[in-house]
């Protein structure tokens, strides 16, 4: 992070450089690249979320704060419960594809593959990862 009298300037986060230590969710790793405590981050977060083959992750929600997504390989399917009709959605994007994630909507995440990983890039509009774990959609 930048002390007040430091001037901004760019800065490369290697792969291996990624953070653990942010907000998780069971049955995927998040990992940090930016956020206010690891660049000095105003308002925004980037990071890394991989979902094991097989593997759906808890429902949850990342409060007062947008996310759009990247999927970078794998597929990753996104649930959620429409607001209007109380219908259940699954998107299912391909690598390549974006995925927007309204503030406070309860989500999850699956990964249909039995046997590869998928890798997506997570981008928020608050500087630190919101998780908030929900016990349903």
């Amino acid at each position: 992070m930048t002390s007040g009298d430091e001037a901004p300037r760019l800065r490369l986060i290697r792969a291996g450089e990624l953070s653990g230590a942010t907000a998780q969710t069971s049955g995927m790793v998040r990992a940090a690249a930016i956020s206010g405590d690891l660049v000095g981050a105003q308002s925004l977060w980037m990071g890394r979320t991989v979902l094991p083959a097989g593997v759906s992750s808890g429902d949850h929600h990342h409060g007062e704060s947008e996310t759009g997504i990247f999927v970078v390989s794998g597929s990753p399917v996104f649930v959620f419960r429409d607001p209007a009709s109380g219908e259940v959605v699954r998107l299912e994007p391909q690598p390549g594809d974006y995925i927007w994630v309204p503030p406070h909507i309860p989500h999850r995440e699956e990964n249909r593959s039995s046997d590869a990983e998928a890798v997506v890039v997570i981008a928020r509009s608050t500087q630190e990862a919101i998780v908030v774990n929900v016990s349903s959609l």
